[in-house]
């Protein structure tokens, strides 16, 4: 030893882990409302419509942004204990969602190949689409085009008004489209309009109001998909909004409710949740897929659209009947002007 004090740090050193250490603490409260978002989701369905508890349960799945920056930065500052948080919030998170990468349930490339031709109702496929015109603001014209483009036969609107019908109507739907059914006014509480559905095949079953509902009335009816009679819905229940959580949480349950009666159900539309809310994966049950979370094909977000933000959250629902011999995946989102959601577009094929 040579006696010599040790020396205390320069200042560049001092500053540089001071830095280190300011920003090691904030990666802490980051991953710390990372880990509290995950710990809601959690909340069964009973629990979890408290006042923003379905707002903040919404965004579950864009938390993995924040936990990736966190893992990374904590692994170049060798923070080893944080960085083992963000890895088991990320596999968490992961396992919630396995299924938007592992598919169960896809269609044929028969399928693919059909819809992509000339559309026919002879077949056994059906290019199906919805969308929320956003209070009748879309614009019907893009819409019919994206009808013809992508060879829709299916189509379900929400928040529909007289004028967006009759624009429809000009714009030529019933050429692409000679069969549709809208719902009655809301039963209680206006939910942006009404709900529409139009199809290429003939109607039977109709109803503009299949079951009460304290939002949306849904519109249903039969058609006719190859050699099965597929029931289509038109759904959009309240958003979960401060003081409408409750409204919510009954229409969810509502359409739930469709599994009593055993049809081989397609329920289009805006159901204001995503797979990360109790409430929706309660109204899946066992009886019901939904094909964003089946088909493995990613996640295909549709709300906000049309504006700056992109984006963030997956609203807009294809669901059917698991086992009733019908599956829809190839799923894709488009833009119309005028609505702040994406269209989401899928195709259907009977087995």
């Amino acid at each position: 030893m040579d006696g010599t004090p040790p020396q205390a740090p320069t200042g560049s050193r001092w500053r540089g882990r001071a830095r280190h250490g300011c920003l090691s603490t904030l990666l802490w409260i980051v991953m710390a409302a990372v880990v509290a978002l995950l710990a809601l989701r959690t909340l069964p369905s009973s629990m979890a419509s408290g006042p923003a508890v379905p707002e903040l349960v919404s965004f579950v799945l864009v938390a993995v942004v924040p936990s990736v920056i966190c893992l990374v930065l904590a692994m170049l500052w060798h923070r080893r204990v944080l960085a083992l948080v963000c890895l088991l919030a990320l596999a968490v998170n992961g396992s919630w969602h396995a299924g938007y990468l592992v598919g169960r349930q896809r269609v044929s490339a028969e399928a693919q190949a059909a819809v992509a031709a000339s559309p026919t109702t002879d077949d056994a496929y059906a290019r199906v689409m919805t969308l929320n015109t956003y209070n009748g603001q879309a614009s019907a014209a893009q819409v019919v085009s994206l009808v013809r483009e992508r060879h829709v036969e299916v189509l379900c609107l929400q928040e529909l008004t007289d004028g967006m019908v009759e624009d429809l109507e000009r714009a030529g739907i019933d050429e692409l489209l000679p069969y549709h059914v809208v719902s009655e006014g809301a039963s209680a509480i206006s939910n942006g309009g009404r709900n529409g559905i139009w199809t290429a095949a003939p109607q039977a079953d109709v109803s503009r109001n299949l079951l009460p509902i304290d939002t949306s009335s849904m519109p249903a009816a039969s058609v006719q998909v190859g050699g099965t009679t597929v029931r289509i819905v038109s759904v959009h229940p309240n958003s979960p909004v401060r003081g409408a959580q409750d409204l919510w949480d009954e229409g969810l349950s509502v359409i739930g409710s469709l599994s009593d009666y055993g049809h081989a159900y397609l329920i289009m539309g805006d159901f204001n949740s995503t797979w990360d809310h109790a409430s929706f994966r309660s109204l899946l049950g066992t009886t019901f897929e939904d094909a964003g979370e089946a088909s493995g094909e990613g996640v295909h977000m549709t709300y906000p659209a049309n504006g700056i933000v992109p984006p963030l959250v997956e609203i807009d629902h294809i669901v059917y009947s698991s086992g009733s011999g019908i599956v829809v995946s190839s799923l894709e989102t488009a833009h119309v002007a005028g609505t702040d959601h994406l269209a989401l577009i899928g195709t259907l094929e009977a087995r």
